[in-house]
């Protein structure tokens, strides 16, 4: 019989007998978990599974037709001897040779003798020998052929080992088997029936913990058949691969300088980085190192490319351009799409990349919430920007060759995210610089090398020229400092801080327009700022009727409210629908697909707002896009209305542009004033620029004498707040404000604090 050999690793399972350095079989006991027992796990389940047998939960006793064959077949002798047991495994088990019956039979005989000597009547042994080899032939007649050669065979048992499961288990690998026992609840129950552990013994390795609650023999098998499917995915799969990392210093940018002759000679394998550095190391000379790394990769002949700020989202040409289909599941799904990876220049590079975007997706695919419709939005993402970049970053690629990625800004999004991870999978060094400590990368990846310094900068172009370089002297960044310590969570604003706002519509009593409308919006309440963001309160209403009819003090009470940044609309319509448009001929080119191409208005001959500051354009097309969207006009979608909303506010009367080029989002706002004396209805096109100017940011207040319906014509939903002040009046000619005295009347501030002088 085989005696039973202590373990120097898990892994001398997995050596041949005649290579054992001692000759011998094992038996442990596995009672926790880590990353080290995972794997031996897998790898011995898979063992088990070809030439050994898989235990989950108990070994079911042999039933009446199980013992009814037995008897007809060996009837019903029994005597405890080698010779009696021996002649009938003979029979019973005829597979087996000589060798392994004598082992077999020799077992059986010791267990059997030890319960006799433990008190066990003979019909108690007849019964448990009877059990064994009902078990032998039943469940493990597979392997006891293979008992004791050189490839040993093994067995997983799961779960809690009953008494004479133990019996039998023993006898087998006293016969020449490797034995599991994986008992998730630990060893208690098990040291009831062994508790010397003279028959096993117990796994002991640093580090183990409690099994998950996920883990099991069925999730083995899942993962095994998941790895399966997957390498059907890959088809051919590539014959070289990536050391990402591995023989990387933690030097930053001489890692990414580093030759590829000096990083491995493995030509087996392509020696990448996947790095990100947050902050900079000495601000004086940092634009200077950036360019210099550009000027060495570039003289190193390797390709580059740099992506600065954002990775444009595909454009729907570029996702028109991904062959697909409809998929029930994400392995269809994968098979499908992997067509589009196309490199026939050079096979092994396409078997890279087929390789890599499987990896990446099914990686996706474990996010929480994920679903098979976003799964397949995401993958045709990441083919779109590889067919985008693929030629400046692999053309005329062969090994080892290595490309390099460089992204200034960090990643802003999961999809950012998910192609940075891609690319690292592939021949590129890929570099994040992240020199502006008040932004956040979003990337995560468990290869991801990381080097932080505690200086901030920041840069928003990597330079290219050496005109490009601005370097900043010791006394600026100084004031830098000082100005990011002023401006930041203080309550104090530099002008033009911020380049982004959202505005937020007040609910108003109608005695506090006067009392808001001349004040910095930094003081009016739910003002905040949000990480780049401004959340800028205003008012939006409709005044209606005239307090007390007393018209002058309408009139004086309306001038008050003029101030220097104030426009006002006295002629209704103010925007005449029949007028003059340059714009209009060409809105149809700017709405495709339901989005607005924001880079083809800026590129177009008659785009009017081209000479006004970059972060103020990008806010009017911005905000356009969500007035589209909002549907807030009547026939957005339906008739062609959001053509005419973009041609309206593509053309802007002068000086509510210059308005808002001037327009400083922590400090006083544009208002407008529209003045309604008449039964004339505004047009379209006035509560187009009126919606529009409300998502900048405007105060707008319309004041209707009347009580008349004006704005409310165009609108899908009630959009501003209405004051009834008094009785209707009508008739009414607006008149020359600058001829109209000042309302001398006391504020209520003075009110209040001037009330004893």
């Amino acid at each position: 019989m085989f005696e039973h050999k202590k373990l120097t690793d898990l892994n001398d399972y997995f050596t041949e007998l005649n290579s054992r350095k001692e000759k011998g079989v094992y038996f442990y006991r596995i009672n926790g978990y880590n990353e080290t027992i995972k794997e031996f796990l897998q790898r011995y389940y898979e063992e088990a599974r070809v030439s050994g047998v898989v235990i989950e939960g108990r070994i079911p006793n042999p039933d009446e037709k199980n013992l009814s064959y037995y008897e007809e077949i060996m009837g019903t002798n029994f005597q405890i001897n080698i010779e009696f047991i021996t002649m009938s495994l003979k029979k019973w088990l005829p597979r087996m040779n000589d060798y392994q019956r004598k082992n077999v039979a020799m077992s059986i005989y010791g267990t059997l003798d030890n319960m006799r000597k433990e008190g066990k009547n003979e019909n108690m042994l007849k019964n448990a020998y009877i059990k064994f080899m009902c078990w032998l032939y039943y469940r493990f007649e597979r392997i006891v052929n293979k008992l004791g050669e050189n490839n040993i065979p093994k067995i997983l048992y799961e779960g809690e080992i009953s008494n004479y499961e133990l019996k039998l288990i023993s006898i087998l690998s006293n016969a020449g088997c490797d034995i599991i026992l994986l008992q998730y609840n630990g060893d208690a129950n098990y040291l009831k029936l062994d508790k010397d552990s003279k028959l096993s013994e117990n796994v002991n390795i640093n580090g183990m913990t409690k099994f998950p609650d996920t883990f099991s023999v069925k999730w083995m098998r899942k993962e095994i058949e998941d790895r399966m499917n997957v390498r059907r995915l890959y088809g051919t799969e590539p014959q070289v691969r990536n050391c990402t990392n591995a023989w990387t210093e933690g030097r930053g940018l001489d890692d990414i300088r580093e030759c590829l002759q000096g990083r491995g000679t493995d030509s087996a394998l392509f020696y990448n980085c996947f790095y990100r550095i947050n902050g900079v190391e000495d601000k004086l000379i940092y634009m200077n190192q950036l360019y210099q790394l550009y000027l060495e990769i570039k003289n190193s002949k390797r390709k580059l490319l740099i992506l600065e700020e954002t990775v444009p989202a595909p454009t729907m040409e570029e996702i028109n351009s991904i062959k697909r289909k409809n998929y029930s599941t994400k392995e269809q799904m994968l098979m499908d799409l992997s067509n589009n990876i196309k490199y026939t220049a050079n096979i092994e590079l396409q078997r890279l990349i087929n390789k890599a975007f499987i990896d990446i997706i099914l990686e996706e695919s474990n996010i929480q919430g994920m679903n098979l419709n976003k799964l397949t939005n995401k993958a045709v993402y990441l083919l779109c920007w590889l067919h985008r970049y693929q030629k400046e970053l692999f053309v005329n690629w062969k090994m080892p060759e290595v490309s390099c990625l460089i992204y200034l800004g960090g990643c802003k999004n999961e999809n950012e995210s998910m192609f940075m991870r891609f690319m690292a999978k592939l021949p590129v060094d890929v570099l994040i610089l992240n020199p502006n400590l008040n932004t956040k990368c979003c990337l995560e990846a468990p290869n991801l090398l990381e080097v932080s310094y505690t200086e901030s900068m920041s840069v928003n172009k990597f330079p290219r020229e050496s005109s490009e370089i601005h370097m900043g002297t010791a006394a600026y960044h100084a004031e830098r400092e000082l100005d990011s310590i002023m401006y930041q969570d203080s309550g104090l604003y530099r002008n033009q801080q911020y380049g982004k706002a959202v505005s937020v519509t007040l609910q108003t009593m109608y005695e506090e327009i006067a009392i808001l409308w001349d004040q910095e919006l930094k003081y009016r309440p739910n003002f905040s700022t949000t990480d780049s963001v401004v959340n800028v309160p205003v008012i939006f209403a409709k005044v209606s009727g005239v307090k007390d009819g007393l018209v002058p003090q309408y009139w004086s009470g309306i001038k008050s409210l003029i101030t220097k940044d104030t426009f006002v609309v006295k002629n209704v319509p103010f925007i005449e629908p029949a007028g003059s448009n340059p714009i209009k001929p060409y809105v149809t080119e700017f709405y495709k697909n339901g989005r607005l191409q924001k880079d083809r208005i800026k590129s177009h001959q008659n785009y009017p707002y081209g000479f006004l500051r970059e972060e103020i354009q990008n806010h009017i097309l911005e905000k356009l896009q969500i007035l589209i969207e909002q549907k807030s006009i009547k026939g957005t979608f339906e008739n062609g209305t959001e053509y005419t909303i973009i041609a309206t506010v593509l053309n802007m009367d002068k000086d509510i542009v210059r308005m808002i080029q001037k327009f400083d989002f922590t400090k006083k706002n544009p208002k407008l004033i529209y003045i309604n004396t008449t039964e004339k209805m505004i047009s379209l096109e006035d509560t187009i620029l009126i919606a529009f100017l409300n998502l900048l940011g405007f105060d707008i207040v319309f004041f209707v004498p009347t009580g008349y319906q004006s704005i409310e014509k165009y609108f899908n939903k009630r959009v501003m707040e209405e004051h009834q002040i008094g009785e209707y009046v009508y008739d009414l000619n607006v008149p020359d404000f600058g001829k109209i005295p000042s309302n001398t009347r006391r504020s209520w501030r003075e009110k209040i604090f001037k009330r004893g002088s």
